[in-house]
Order: structure tokens, then C-alpha cells, then sequence
């Protein structure tokens, strides 16, 4: 494991912004206030209790838990007395999910998924291996031989497949038939994303499972700690980001794809709940600062 208070940074030469970062951690104060980065975001607390505070829920969580967060996902963790741990930050310049997730297919396990709660329980096994694979990227960090961005992305695809494989077996589907979601909600899922560009009401989805509103807001608030109106705009959101990181439509075409007639209206909604707007979301991850740079 990494010593107490290192940090060890690589910074993308062409624009001075960061590209990778694996620093340790002895107390909350990284993180008890709302954090919000243009990069993905690993935390493992190794030691201690606490709570994890996203933009739509509230989480409690003891020793050897890991949290996954998106690009500018808001998030604040807030520890019961010492928190221990590890952060593993890294741009999508550095690694990209959405390019790369056949290959390590971890958008919408680890990364993007509306329905599951962003952690990860660590048990021993996968601790020694986690251990072992920030070991070996912290010491590539302080390697500048041939092939340095090679291995550590090498390094990176087995960290997150290892974190990917470990959530998925601990999703509540896997588990016994107590513990698993009411059949309905599997209907709500298969809705939202067979509808989510047309409909943003949570009365569009309970007509549609001839339900009430107000159950099915029971419901998802007690499976997935969230409203159903958070949850169809977290699924608005991911696939805006996606577009905007990915092509160069302009915002206004975006928003129409995504049910929006009013470009502004829009705009106001994503900025509300991806904490920026979509010209600097493009600007600071997107298509726009590929062509920038």
C-alpha cells in the first residue's frame, strides 16, 4: 500500500491539466465538501466509517469500500471520526471508458450506472490485488523509460476490470430471490431507456406501468435511493455527456435528439445536474477540447 501522504502526478504536457494522480489519504478533508472533477475518480477507504453524499442519495459505509464516480460527478464523503485510503484519479485523455469500455467493460458497472449505488465491497483477495497493481503503476509514475503511458494504461484496464468483475458479483440480481428488486422496477429500467429522449415525466412512466406516481416513487426511492425524477435525469445527463464528448454536434442538435426543443431549457437542466454547462463540459473533457488540442 501507499505510504501515508504521497501523491504521485502525471500531467499532460500539451495542456498542463492532469492526466493520472494515486495519492493516499489520512482524514476526510480531500473530500468534505462537494467535489466535482473533469476526471474519473477511484476512492478506497481502507479504514474507518462513514457516509458518501452523491447529487441523489446518501450512502453509509464501513472499511474496504470503494467508490467510482464519473467525469464532474458530484460527490461528498465525510468520515465517523479517522478515515484511511487510497484515490486513483485519471483523465479521459489519460483513459477513455467510453472508448475503451468492450475492453474492460466498465461503463455502466462501474461508471454511468443510474440503478446501483457507486460502491464496491473489498474483500481480501481483490485488496492484495488492487495493492499490488497501485504498486506497480505508482512505480511506472516514477519511470519515464520507453513505453511508460503503455504499461500504465495496461495497468489501469486490469485495476478496473478486477473493480468491474468484484461489483458484478455483488449486484443484488446475483443474490437471493429476497433481496431482489420488485419486478416492476426491472419494466421501469427496460422504460426509461427504451423512452428516456421522449419522456422526462415521472407520471409518463407510472401511466405507463399502470401504477401511481407516488408508489413508484416509494419504490425506486427504497431500491435505489433516488426519485424517479432524478433517475430519468441521470439517464438524460449520461447520454448527453456522452454526445458531447464524443461528437461534435452542436448543443442545440443535442438537445433536440434528447426531447428538448428549447436549446436554453437545456441547457439549464444539464447544468443543474452535471453541475456545469454543456459548452464547458465539451470544452473541458469533450469533443471541443479534442479539436483544441
Amino acid at each position: 500500500m501507499l505510504n501515508a501522504q504521497t501523491v504521485f502526478t502525471l500531467i499532460n504536457p500539451q495542456n498542463e491539466n492532469l492526466a493520472f494522480q494515486l495519492f493516499s489519504f489520512e482524514d476526510d478533508s480531500s473530500f468534505n465538501q462537494i467535489q466535482r472533477y473533469n476526471y474519473y475518480t477511484v476512492v478506497w477507504v481502507t479504514a474507518g466509517t462513514g457516509k458518501l453524499k452523491t447529487q441523489f442519495s446518501e450512502y453509509t459505509f464501513s472499511a474496504n469500500t470503494m467508490f467510482t464516480f464519473s467525469l464532474y460527478q458530484p460527490f461528498m464523503i465525510t468520515g465517523e471520526g479517522r478515515i484511511e485510503g487510497i484515490v486513483l484519479n485519471f483523465h479521459p485523455d489519460f483513459f477513455c471508458i467510453y472508448k475503451h469500455h468492450k475492453e474492460v467493460a466498465c461503463n455502466g458497472i462501474l461508471f454511468n450506472n443510474i440503478y446501483e449505488p457507486p460502491m464496491i465491497a473489498v474483500d481480501e483477495n481483490s485488496a492484495a490485488t488492487f495493492n499490488m497493481l497501485m504498486a506497480q503503476l505508482k512505480a511506472e509514475m516514477q519511470n519515464t523509460a520507453l513505453a511508460q503511458y503503455e504499461l500504465m494504461v495496461s495497468y489501469l484496464k486490469i485495476f478496473l476490470i478486477t473493480a468491474a468483475r468484484l461489483k458484478t458479483e455483488q449486484r443484488p440480481e446475483e443474490k437471493q430471490a429476497d433481496v431482489k428488486e420488485p419486478f416492476i422496477l426491472q419494466n421501469l429500467k427496460d422504460a426509461i431507456e427504451e423512452h428516456f429522449k421522449k419522456k422526462h415525466s415521472a407520471s409518463e412512466y407510472a401511466d405507463m406501468l399502470n401504477i401511481s406516481a407516488k408508489a413508484l416513487g416509494r419504490l425506486t426511492k427504497a431500491y435505489f435511493q433516488k426519485t424517479l425524477t432524478d433517475m430519468i435525469a441521470e439517464r438524460i445527463v449520461i447520454e448527453a455527456k456522452l454526445e458531447l464528448y464524443l461528437t461534435n454536434k452542436p448543443v442545440k442538435e443535442i438537445a433536440f435528439e434528447l426531447g428538448y426543443a428549447d436549446e436554453y431549457y437545456f441547457s439549464r437542466f444539464f447544468k443543474t445536474n452535471a453541475s456545469v454547462s454543456p459548452q464547458l463540459y465539451r470544452d473541458t473533457v469533450g469533443f471541443g477540447k479534442a479539436m483544441a488540442d
